[in-house]
């Protein structure tokens, strides 16, 4: 069964190093033998910024090529914005008719849904004018219902899966 590939020859562009040094561990766990004394260890929730966000997600496979989001530039840092507990993550398709927007977008709200708190909420969108089917593809990938019924499909798990088989490198080469 041929499979279609809707950019055979992509432009892939050098990753740029990870904005912090970042332990490969989950961000959001802390080790329970290092807590403080202080009375104000626990008063206030861990706040994040635009570059955390952007180390989570950056490593995430590309479903259609070897190279991650960042090397096509389908995902970067000024695409992302965070405002409290609310995070928007825009991204870019390689072409304005790929037909893989959809798992993209899953697969960084997963890869999200995963690394943080449930406090978070997540909006999911292509770059307006990006994709023949923007508006499309944005409500799919903001409805619950939808997002549910898709993490339901063993094989669409199974691909979401490769796609984020990396993502825990956060911007570090893979071995």
């Amino acid at each position: 069964m041929a499979v279609e590939i809707f950019n055979p020859n992509p432009t892939i562009f050098t990753s740029s190093k990870p904005s912090k040094s970042l332990k490969p561990e989950s961000i959001w766990v802390s080790d329970p033998f290092d807590i403080k004394d202080d009375a104000d260890t626990f008063e206030s929730d861990e706040l994040i910024d635009q570059d955390e966000i952007f180390d989570l997600i950056r490593s995430i496979n590309d479903p259609e090529h070897p190279n991650t989001l960042e090397e096509l530039r389908v995902v970067s840092a000024p695409q992302i914005t965070v405002s409290g507990n609310r995070i928007m993550v825009e991204f870019t398709p390689t072409v304005p008719h790929c037909g893989l927007s959809t798992l993209i977008g899953l697969s960084i709200r997963v890869r999200l849904l995963r690394a943080l708190p449930s406090r978070f909420k997540v909006d999911i969108t292509l770059k307006p004018g990006s994709h023949q089917s923007e508006i499309a593809v944005n409500r799919q990938l903001n409805d619950k219902e939808r997002v549910a019924a898709a993490l339901e499909n063993p094989a669409l798990v199974q691909t979401l899966e490769q796609t984020l088989a990396n993502a825990m490198l956060r911007g570090q080469p893979a071995e």
